[in-house]
């Protein structure tokens, strides 16, 4: 079972060659436990949606590309 927490990215495996993956960032977790579903948004059409994961799904963990302060730092410029 997956488990994702707000900010994490969703992504989708392709089912055919050739077709890309689809990924959409976690907007927000309904459970404690981090299980889904989770809302999301998707990276391709800025969709938001609530999202139960299949089989085809993994959770990416990894951080913001730059850290909070960044964005903190920018806006003051």
């Amino acid at each position: 079972m997956l488990h994702a927490h707000k900010g994490d990215r969703l992504v989708i495996r392709s089912r055919h060659i050739g077709e890309p993956e689809r990924d959409a960032e976690v907007l927000e977790v309904e459970h404690d436990d981090g299980s889904p579903p989770y809302r999301v948004r998707w990276s391709d059409t800025g969709h938001e949606a609530l999202f139960f994961p299949g089989p085809d799904a993994y959770v990416d963990h990894a951080g913001p590309a730059y850290p909070p302060e960044y964005d903190q730092d920018r806006t003051r410029r």
